[in-house]
């Protein structure tokens, strides 16, 4: 290793078969800046062995003896909080990694993996923790991270581990509106890496995308993103998701970091869409956003991922964020007390379904704020504003200086 010396990254393997636990020795054997700190046979054995050692960072095999990987990893992060936890498995189903997400685990191997694949999780997972536990240890600090002393801007993140439920839609046309309601710096991020739609929806050439900028720019800063955003007439600026699925790779969690901590800096809104996955860098987004809203649908597939999504967002110490909003309300589908009463929390807005005007405003790439201003729908994602407190409520405001004018002359 080069440069000041760091101390080893500290890793706990947690696994019941021990030709399994001498394979992962072997796998990290030449990686200088990891050390193997002890060996547990079943979950129990894992979460005492996590309270004597404190190691940084647990690989926690699915399926042991006594007790199963998920329970413990549930008990270490309630006991050990600031270690993080690898779940690794013969199963690739996205079950099991809903399941790992749920209980805290920070990242899923599916076996076999290869020493580099192994090493580069540990590390990343090490350092996105190491994060966590600066902020929690000095909250204050996040507060001074900018050298310039201006005010940072809101993140607002749209998420749902549930596809098809308008997470796009109703990112595209917020972020249209708020930039034409307030006249302020506004930005578009499309997070979802393989298969994102942002420029489709918006009607825009994607000559350019996140997936160019972190390949050509190893720092990222406001110089090299600006050549990268793409202006909408609306004022909105835009940064796609890449093209193909494969340039989903090139996007390290240092790109999205440095990405977020600069659009932070220049921008007064920066709106996110996500993919419908527990990746590495949504969990990056989630953490950095001020706000998350969870998006569902009035179905009982769409309600069971987002109580899941929410119980994530608490072990991420994230709840305070959620914001859950109802998408495509009918008669047809779920009472609105209903929903409410299954999270156990009320909603910020439901929007109505409205699937012709929708459906037009994405097949002409016209946001339906712009296209049909005075849509039921459009009224939708105006109250979202509002209930975010991005936008003042005009009805308010004249009711406000009504009630000044009425003070002054008496």
């Amino acid at each position: 290793m080069n440069g000041v010396f760091k101390m080893p990254i500290r890793v706990l393997i947690a696994d019941d078969i021990p030709t399994t636990r001498e394979d992962i020795k072997r796998l990290l054997y030449f990686e200088e800046d990891i050390e193997i700190v002890g060996e547990a046979i079943d979950g129990q054995d894992a979460v005492r062995m996590t309270g004597e050692l404190k190691p940084d960072v647990v690989l926690m095999d699915i399926n042991m003896p006594n007790m199963d990987g998920i329970t413990a990893t549930e008990q270490i992060a309630v006991v050990s909080p600031q270690t993080a936890i690898i779940i690794i498995s013969i199963q690739g189903e996205y079950e099991y990694l809903r399941k790992a997400m749920a209980a805290g685990a920070r990242e899923y191997l599916v076996k076999p993996f290869s020493a580099e694949e192994l090493a580069n999780a540990i590390r990343r997972v090490y350092e996105t923790q190491q994060r966590r536990n600066s902020l929690i240890a000095n909250p204050s600090a996040v507060s001074f991270s900018g050298s310039s002393g201006r005010k940072k801007g809101k993140v607002i993140t749209f998420f749902s581990s549930k596809g098809g439920v308008g997470r796009t839609t109703l990112a595209c046309n917020m972020a249209v509106m708020l930039a034409q309601e307030t006249k302020k710096n506004v930005a578009l991020l499309d997070f979802d890496l393989e298969s994102g739609d942002v420029a489709v929806m918006l009607n825009i050439s994607a000559k350019m995308t996140l997936a160019d900028l972190a390949q050509e720019e190893e720092h990222i800063d406001m110089q090299a993103v600006e050549g990268f955003l793409i202006p909408h007439i609306s004022g909105v600026k835009v940064l796609p998701a890449p093209i193909s699925p494969e340039q989903a790779e090139l996007i390290t969690p240092t790109h999205v970091e440095q990405l977020l901590k600069v659009m932070k800096e220049n921008f007064d809104f920066v709106i996110i869409d996500t993919s419908p996955l527990y990746s590495e860098t949504n969990l990056i987004v989630l953490e950095q956003s001020d706000i998350v809203v969870l998006v569902l649908t009035p179905e009982l597939t769409s309600l069971k991922h987002v109580k899941t999504d929410a119980e994530i967002l608490k072990k991420l110490n994230c709840e305070y964020k959620i914001k859950f909003v109802l998408n495509s309300q009918d008669n047809e589908g779920i009472k609105v007390k209903d929903v409410e009463r299954a999270l156990g929390s009320p909603l910020l807005v439901s929007i109505p379904a409205d699937p012709k005007t929708v459906k037009n405003a994405v097949n002409r790439g016209v946001p339906f704020v712009m296209a049909q201003p005075n849509a039921r729908v459009t009224e939708g994602i105006k109250e979202l504003l509002q209930k975010l407190e991005l936008v003042k409520n005009k009805a308010q405001e004249e009711q406000k200086k009504s009630i000044i004018m009425r003070m002054f002359s008496l």
